[in-house]
């Protein structure tokens, strides 16, 4: 009975995979607000180098991991697979279920997999600072972790409510040398106008990320850093699914399910696309974003052109959208708290490639519970709604009586989030499910393209 299936270092994957060599069909592309033309690398290069613009771009399936990036990732990667006999025996189920544990990286998430590149690239490219936005704060503390590898300033513009909430996540961001202010803050021109409009904004990522975007846009020597989205993002996470590969074939198993957190969409596109290539070439495989019920892009967002930000600083981006200035209750998963996804992710989830489900908090945490009390890992908010998904789909095979293998990623620890837990412990924790009028009425300012 072995529960870890492990990698050594040197067969750390040294390209990342790029799912748009194999998409059936390829998100439309980016607008430019002011033209409504398709957005060229001139429009993107006062805020990213040129590396990361051609990855953004890349039909290409395979991209080359930089000597200098395999380096960094292995002070983590291979991260280990585990077989969780444990909650198995909980569910008391036929499934297999099995978890790539990313909370083993220094900053305890998924997120240094893409902010380590993205340092790398922007020192190349002779920038001196990166200004970025964080939910939750796994993204920034994993770009404050590489920007002092890389020896890069960083400022970190963090969601006003879990820069209350979590604490000690600002305090890690802070330990690693970054400077952290609240979203929206009175530093920026986007977010003076909007605390003046409402001064107990609790923020919201489309805000933050504005801020970012304003920042890295008015300091020549400084770029945009975005921890989820964009396609080179989810590029550069797909090292967690390439690992996930061969480990399944080691412990001689296939998912038939592959689970994820869906927020931005790097989560599930890390854990998921390499294994999606098997799919469209015609390997049976469902792949399920699992997202808060109080911010359902999936599942109750309009597929259309939206801005990425609040503040509509960003091009149009074709994706699943709750409208730019819908800002999302304060629920503990800070991280989930995005009005949109990927374009990769909503284009797969248009074509049927991809399946979605939101959950309450309420029911999320008490999966991360149950996750905690079997096999011993804290869960991030986060990464619970995933072993939401994975808990549910074991008990469809205990009902059914039939084997399924359940893979999952569990994407962070949640070792700085446990507020949260004494909140669900304490039964203040309540569920909120986003009233379908407040949705039309966001849904009602989206730009009208087309």
């Amino acid at each position: 009975m072995q529960r870890k299936i492990l990698l050594d270092e040197k067969e750390l994957p040294k390209s990342w995979y790029n799912i748009m060599a194999d998409m059936p069909r390829l998100p439309a592309p980016p607008l430019h607000p002011a033209t409504l033309k398709p957005v060229g690398p001139e429009d993107l290069s006062p805020i990213f180098p040129m590396s990361l613009i051609e990855q953004e771009v890349s039909t290409e399936r395979w991209i080359g991991i930089p000597e200098e990036v395999l380096d960094i990732y292995s002070l983590w990667r291979p991260t280990p697979l585990f077989r969780a006999f444990s909650l198995e025996k909980a569910l008391n189920t036929p499934a297999r279920i099995y978890y790539k544990y990313e909370g083993v990286s220094p900053a305890g998430s998924h997120k240094p997999n893409t902010s380590v590149p993205q340092a790398y690239y922007n020192k190349k490219a002779g920038i001196k600072r990166l200004a970025t936005e964080t939910g939750a704060g796994q993204w920034g503390s994993a770009l404050a972790f590489a920007g002092r590898l890389m020896g890069l300033a960083v400022t970190v513009y963090m969601v006003k409510v879990s820069y209350e909430q979590k604490p000690y996540r600002k305090m890690a961001m802070q330990t690693w040398g970054a400077d952290v202010y609240p979203s929206p803050s009175g530093l920026t021109e986007s977010g003076k106008k909007i605390l003046a409009a409402d001064p107990w904004n609790p923020g919201s990522l489309g805000i933050a990320i504005s801020e970012a975007v304003e920042d890295a846009a008015t300091h020549p020597d400084t770029n945009y850093a975005l921890g989820s989205v964009l396609n080179h993002v989810l590029l550069h996470q797909s090292i967690i699914g390439l690992e996930a590969k061969k480990q399944m074939e080691m412990a001689g198993d296939y998912p038939d399910v592959i689970l994820a957190s869906c927020g931005g969409g790097s989560n599930l596109g890390g854990i998921a696309f390499p294994f999606l290539k098997d799919k469209v070439e015609g390997k049976a495989l469902r792949a399920v974003a699992v997202e808060p019920a109080s911010c359902p892009t999936l599942t109750r967002g309009e597929f259309r052109y939206d801005f990425g930000d609040t503040a509509g600083l960003t091009p149009y981006l074709m994706m699943y959208t709750l409208g730019h200035d819908f800002v999302p209750p304060g629920i503990h998963a800070g991280g989930l708290r995005y009005h949109a996804d990927a374009p990769l992710v909503c284009q797969l989830y248009h074509d049927g490639l991809i399946e979605a489900k939101a959950y309450g908090q309420t029911s999320v945490f008490e999966a991360g519970l149950l996750f905690a009390r079997t096999e011993g890992i804290i869960p991030a908010p986060e990464s619970a709604h995933a072993i939401r998904g994975a808990v549910d789909e074991a008990l469809a095979a205990k009902e059914e009586q039939k084997e399924r293998v359940i893979l999952f990623n569990l994407s962070g620890h949640g070792n700085f989030d446990m507020a949260a837990y004494d909140n669900y412990l304490s039964g203040k924790l309540v569920d909120y499910e986003y009233p379908e009028e407040l949705i039309k009425e966001a849904l009602l300012k989206l730009p009208k393209i087309g």
